[in-house]
């Protein structure tokens, strides 16, 4: 707090300019970011010239696609530079607003760096665990025969670890700072024009979006062709290339990582500084949300951009490396198995999509304009049509260059027509994705039947409101099961007839059918991501409006931007459990062939009728349970801590309510920032452990009861159950917590008695439940399921 105001010598609070207190005294800038600003700018570009020359030195080495993926990769950054500058450009409004605004940036940026610097320190901890482990296990007969022996694979792939794990800190970080910076522009806009405000938002979103795909991308690529020149990959005495993704296995882990404990920290963090301002400042005080007097409202804004703009990028980031490596691996053992000449193709295309997701997905950011009518204040239209135009044109553009890229890269002499089938599974995949984004909106958003039956059952209490937004989270995991499993069936079906068979004349096609399909679902995830960035950008831009007590209409532009903001980050939230689904039946499957490649016995199936692998399955259903325990009561046991705090602050400072004294926002971040990090620990180190353990105690068992693949076995079933059960919690945590949260919204519209009445309580505790079910329990379940397959890839070698 200020000096004067502690003192007592402020005066009226409503007679002094609206002033806010910074968390900390000096603004922060990552380490990376310092020592590059220490060096000379042309040094700089030199060294950057050098760098770029390097790159695309070993990439013609490589492979011409490796070439136009790096090209594609630099392109999109230096198109998200002129995002930034854009929106940067973009004035910050009264001087109210900013204050508002760094309050939320040092707390964000503050709480991002110790947060990571915790994570950082587990991360080389485990690196470490993983290089001793991998320096005693044992190597395939390939490995040995290209020279790649004990010591260089241990050192390779915890390299790859530690990539992974910093870029994914770095696409963490590029999510949080344009958000802190975006968020004020928006409230300005919001003064002027919500066509504006909407454009602002959404190049923001797209500018992080662009970032974190394309640092996935090109991170995956430069390991590739590094150890590919490294290694004298396809040489005479050297590794053959559909042996090379194996070796980027530990990318995927690192991202993981950082990723579960990135949005478990982040999600505590957001939903214990919101439920703890909305029951004391809402329910108790009957103050509008984000109004100054709440002492927790400044805690609550910057959860916003740790919690769903730093943890979506981390999380983001994660789903698109392990696809695309996963996709590699079977790429590469398919084409092993058809023994086709050249299978580079196969195992390039991930890269070559997503790099056309990069232009598509530009393509769609820009396709939002603003309009000519600046001075025209209220809501023209709905945002939500304007966003979803966008997501058409990417779709559209997406189908045609996913034809494309099949041709280019897919076509054999082999199976003249193989391409097309592969190009029809990539329109499952396309069609997937769009039909998970639909049944997630007709589900969370107001406009639709649900959240009004729920906002209905809010008129008779608290009570019925819960059982209706239970009701309504179990409904809504049938259609996207139904809708997954026809995707998963209808891939593998067209990639089994693609006319692609093994020495015997088996097809073999199948899985990367399915492969290929994820892919295709995965193909607009950089404008998906724009518009899950948009939402908490949307919501910090409302709170700075509320907080700085502009006019009601700018307010009213701002409450429609942030309910379709809950609505598309919902969306998101389906679509990342979509491909999560897929994503780790790609993983799962690669797993099964990285056992019998290193134990050299078939493992085909895992067969639940044994009695230690059935158990393996019901531990894996029983982690996942667990897990959402414990990411639930971590936000329920910090949001007391807030509550109290709040509670404190009213009592000792009644002068709060009349604004004669200001709350002391400090209190409250530095409360939810020590417990976040506290509480993130257990969830996370359970979700690390079992898997291992579980690996670790069955293989000893099966040692001593003769059966030699019994520890990859119960993993295997361990990880199908845990995936199967994470995939309908996450979608039942994620889709009742949206719809409790747009039934508020639509109440706060004036339906139903609107702000203020018991209705609209009732509203709010539904609200409060639903909180760590969407923001950190169900969000971290995508992360879990993926890094509990990532780990297994990597640890596959100790079960044996």
């Amino acid at each position: 707090m200020d000096d004067d105001m502690e003192s007592g010598n402020m005066g009226p609070y409503q007679e002094r300019p609206r002033t806010f207190p910074n968390m900390r005294s000096k603004p922060y800038t990552p380490l990376i970011f310092r020592l590059l600003m220490r060096i000379n700018s042309r040094v700089l570009l030199v060294l950057l010239l050098f760098g770029l020359g390097f790159l695309f030195y070993i990439g013609a080495r490589t492979s011409p696609t490796i070439v136009f993926v790096y090209s594609v990769c630099i392109i999109s950054f230096i198109v998200s530079i002129y995002l930034t500058k854009w929106v940067l450009a973009k004035d910050e409004g009264p001087p109210e607003m900013v204050q508002i605004s760094e309050a939320i940036r040092d707390g964000a940026e503050g709480f991002f760096r110790t947060q990571y610097g915790t994570i950082s320190k587990m991360a080389v901890l485990l690196g470490l665990v993983i290089l001793v482990i991998y320096l005693f296990r044992s190597t395939t007969p390939q490995q040995e025969a290209s020279g790649v022996g004990r010591t260089t694979t241990a050192y390779i792939t915890v390299a790859a670890f530690f990539l992974g794990a910093l870029c994914s800190g770095l696409a963490g970080y590029v999510g949080m700072w344009v958000s802190v910076r975006a968020n004020v522009r928006v409230s300005s806009a919001a003064r002027r024009s919500a066509r504006e405000a909407l454009q602002i938002a959404v190049r923001a979103g797209g500018f992080s979006a662009l970032v974190v795909v394309g640092m996935a991308v090109l991170g995956i690529a430069i390991l590739y062709s590094t150890f590919y020149v490294w290694l004298g990959v396809d040489s005479p005495g050297g590794m053959k290339i559909t042996d090379l993704p194996l070796l980027l296995v530990g990318y995927g882990f690192g991202a993981s990582f950082v990723a579960l404990f990135a949005q478990l920290g982040g999600g505590i963090y957001t939903k214990a500084a919101d439920v703890g301002a909305d029951l004391v400042g809402k329910v108790e005080q009957g103050i509008p949300e984000d109004d100054p007097r709440n002492p927790a409202v400044i805690a609550d804004l910057v959860g916003d951009n740790v919690g769903d703009c730093a943890a979506r990028g981390a999380d983001l980031f994660e789903s698109i490396a392990a696809e695309i490596i996963s996709a590699m691996i079977l790429g590469g053992s398919m084409a092993q198995r058809c023994k086709i000449e050249d299978p580079s193709g196969f195992i390039l295309f991930p890269l070559v999509v997503h790099s056309f997701d990069l232009i598509i997905s530009s393509v769609g950011i820009f396709s939002i304009r603003g309009t000519r009518d600046s001075g025209v204040i209220s809501v023209p239209e709905d945002p939500m049509a304007i966003l979803e135009k966008g997501y058409s044109i990417t779709i559209v553009l997406a189908v045609l260059t996913f034809g494309l890229s099949t041709r280019w890269m897919l076509y054999t002499e082999q199976a003249p027509s193989a391409w097309f089938n592969f190009a029809l599974c990539g329109l499952v995949g396309i069609t997937t994705a769009y039909i998970f984004v639909w049944i997630t909106k007709y589900y969370t958003d107001y406009k639709h039947e649900p959240v009004r039956t729920l906002a209905l059952a809010s008129t008779t209490g608290h009570g019925t409101n819960i059982i209706a937004g239970v009701s309504l989270g179990l409904e809504s995991t049938a259609l996207p099961v139904l809708v997954i499993s026809t995707s998963i069936i209808a891939a593998y079906w067209l990639g089994q007839t693609s006319g692609l068979v093994d020495e015997s004349g088996n097809p073999t096609g199948g899985l990367f059918g399915t492969a290929v399909a994820t892919m295709g679902m995965l193909s607009t995830a950089a404008y998906v991501l724009t518009m899950d960035m948009f939402g908490p950008i949307a919501d910090n831009a409302g709170g700075i409006v509320e907080m700085s007590q502009q006019p009601a209409s700018v307010r009213e532009i701002t409450d429609v931007l942030d309910a379709v903001g809950n609505t598309t980050k919902a969306t998101t939230k389906g679509f990342a459990i979509g491909s999560a689904a897929l994503a780790s039946f790609l993983l799962f499957s690669a797993y099964m062939d990285e056992v019998s490649t290193f134990s050299h016995l078939p493992f085909a199936q895992v067969d639940i009728a044994i009695p230690e692998v059935f158990v393996g399955g019901l531990l894996g259903s029983m982690l996942i349970f667990l897990f959402s325990a414990w990411a639930c009561a971590a936000v329920g046991r910090t949001a007391q801590e807030v509550v109290k705090e709040v509670r404190r602050q009213f009592i000792e400072r009644p002068g709060i309510m009349d604004y004669k004294e200001k709350p002391d926002y400090g209190r409250c971040v530095s409360i939810v920032a020590s417990a976040s990090l506290r509480e993130m620990i257990k969830p996370g180190a359970l979700a690390i452990i079992s898997p291992i353990a579980v690996g670790l105690i069955f293989k000893v068992l099966g040692y001593y009861t003769g059966h030699p693949l019994l520890g990859a076995k119960v993993v295997a079933s361990m990880l199908m159950f845990a995936t199967v059960s994470g995939i309908l919690m996450a979608l039942f945590l994620n889709t009742s917590g949206g719809a409790w949260d747009n039934a508020k919204k639509y109440i706060e519209t004036g339906a139903l008695g609107g702000k203020g009445s018991e209705c609209h309580k009732a509203a709010i505790t539904g609200d409060t439940v639903g909180d760590p079910f969407k923001d950190t329990a169900g969000p971290s379940l995508h992360v879990l399921i993926k890094m509990l397959a990532t780990i297994t890839l990597v640890m596959a070698p100790v079960f044996l």
